[in-house]
């Protein structure tokens, strides 16, 4: 038990590590082949922030622990809205971008009910991981074609984020990057298997929890140390976008290695769960938007203390829920 929890620090430690060097080289190793720090923020950058839930899911999957993978993927969700905008807006007020409506919420709906059309059957199967990642390469491509051609593509995309590095100190960053991020997800899922064996709870709930909030932990931080400092303008683009990649790419990685039957309450409470979460977060933005007018220049709403307290207080009442479903 000791030693399963250390592993999983430790691969909580190697993750965060790692996923930073890793989009670091890639984005050096971009800027160097040409590529603009537009098109790099848009993607390596964007894709990069997802590594440690893919690379996580994957090893899930290679190790007979699907449920996990796709505990990690619905649990990252419902903790990127509840926890990580929840306590934002508790430490200052988060700006709405109106232009999410138009863009990004219909994307993250379409995303979300497709998924569970597709879990509709309690059944993963490798057509649903290739419908998956279809869906989300048309997103990509749209996103990438629609930010790009925007005036405030730079300030959406991280560009500040991209560094300017020689190419073999990226090249090293990328492959150091990439073999520590495989590594950590290795002992981190042994690690989840572990305790999900010496608690005898399944490896679904152990994805939901601790997997799901450790893997949210690095998106945690910088908001609230973004909010601290005023920089928290895209946080809501942040999360739609981590959410996004975690239902069309993470959650596709077991479909494809492992496909096979689910456990009924990942569609009756987990999924409905991310639904509804997701849902609040989108009534929030629209109450804003109609309270402030039609007109794209109107007066930027928030997601205040007393929203985020909403969305916080609805992620622990999931808990809640969940913990007297394990005993």
């Amino acid at each position: 038990m000791l030693l399963a929890s250390i592993a999983i620090l430790a691969g909580f430690i190697g993750l965060i590590w790692s996923a930073d060097q890793f989009v670091a080289g890639a984005a050096g190793i971009a800027r160097n082949l040409g590529m603009t720090p537009i098109m790099i923020g848009l993607t390596i950058v964007a894709l990069g922030t997802s590594a440690p839930e893919i690379i996580v899911s994957i090893n899930a999957a290679m190790a007979e622990a699907g449920d996990l993978a796709i505990g990690n993927a619905i649990g990252s969700n419902i903790a990127n809205i509840g926890l990580v905008l929840g306590v934002t807006a508790i430490i200052a007020p988060i700006p709405i971008a109106y232009k999410l409506l138009k863009r990004e919420v219909p994307l993250l709906l379409v995303a979300t009910f497709g998924a569970g059309f597709l879990l509709f059957d309690n059944v993963l199967s490798k057509t649903d991981g290739i419908i998956l990642l279809a869906l989300l390469a048309v997103i990509f491509a749209y996103l990438i074609f629609s930010r790009s051609h925007q005036p405030d593509a730079e300030h959406e995309a991280d560009v500040e984020h991209v560094p300017d590095l020689p190419l073999q100190k990226a090249w090293l960053l990328f492959f150091v990057g990439l073999a520590i991020l495989i590594i950590s997800s290795r002992i981190l899922v042994w690690g989840a298997q572990d305790i999900a064996r010496s608690f005898g709870v399944s490896e679904l709930i152990i994805g939901l929890t601790i997997i799901a909030v450790g893997t949210s932990l690095p998106e945690l931080a910088a908001s609230a140390a973004s909010a601290l400092k005023g920089h928290h303008d895209i946080a809501i683009g942040n999360v739609i976008g981590s959410n996004l990649f975690n239902l069309l790419a993470v959650m596709a990685m077991p479909a494809l290695i492992e496909p096979g039957q689910l456990d009924p309450s990942v569609l009756t409470r987990d999924y409905s769960v991310m639904t509804f979460i997701t849902l609040l977060l989108v009534a929030l933005i629209m109450a804003h938007k109609l309270r402030n007018g039609k007109k794209e220049n109107s007066k930027p709403g928030f997601i205040g203390r007393m929203e985020g307290a909403l969305l916080l207080l609805s992620y622990g009442a999931y808990y809640y829920f969940l913990f007297p479903s394990v005993a």
